[in-house]
């Protein structure tokens, strides 16, 4: 007897979806197995980071570029600062490329063990190319988070050198 909002599975073929209790207080809809399509979802979403991870790296190397060569003409503790920010970019950028990358791979691993049958190592090593996904975009947070505070800085000194002096208040 099947309920109403029960699936049944074909002989030698698994259920789409399981009802779980969760707790004892409410059920859940549980996926149960992963198809060939369901890591190729990342294809064009990993393609797509790693365009634009590998545009910020070109930009901030053409700016290191740029600020070696000032920094060799005359150097400042400015420059010397500005560079260091770089440095800590560029190292972001390098462990967001080679996460991207690696959750890439599992991805492509994760299909060959499920077009072999393995589906159990299939689901976990999908699971760890997420987990190196959400890795790879943290660190895109906290690189744009520190790409954003530099320009402010730049800002804030504009502004600062162009608002009017006041006169000290007595």
């Amino acid at each position: 007897q099947i309920g109403e909002n029960e699936t049944r599975a074909s002989p030698g073929r698994p259920a789409a979806a399981e009802r779980r209790p969760l707790s004892g207080c409410a059920t859940i809809t549980h996926m149960t197995r992963i198809t060939l399509a369901t890591p190729a979802l990342l294809f064009s979403a990993i393609s797509l980071l790693m365009l634009a991870f590998t545009n910020r790296f070109l930009a901030l190397a053409n700016l290191v570029r740029g600020l070696h060569a000032a920094y060799k003409e005359k150097p400042d503790e400015v420059l010397y600062g500005q560079i260091r920010n770089l440095r800590t970019r560029l190292d972001l950028i390098r462990w967001m490329q080679v996460f991207g990358i690696a959750s890439l791979l599992l991805c492509v691993f994760s299909m060959l063990l499920i077009y072999v049958g393995t589906i159990g190592a299939a689901e976990v090593v999908f699971g760890l190319g997420l987990v190196l996904m959400i890795a790879s975009l943290a660190l895109s947070i906290w690189e744009i988070q520190i790409s954003v505070d530099a320009l402010n800085l730049h800002l804030s000194d504009i502004e600062e050198k162009r608002s009017p002096r006041r006169p000290p208040s007595r």
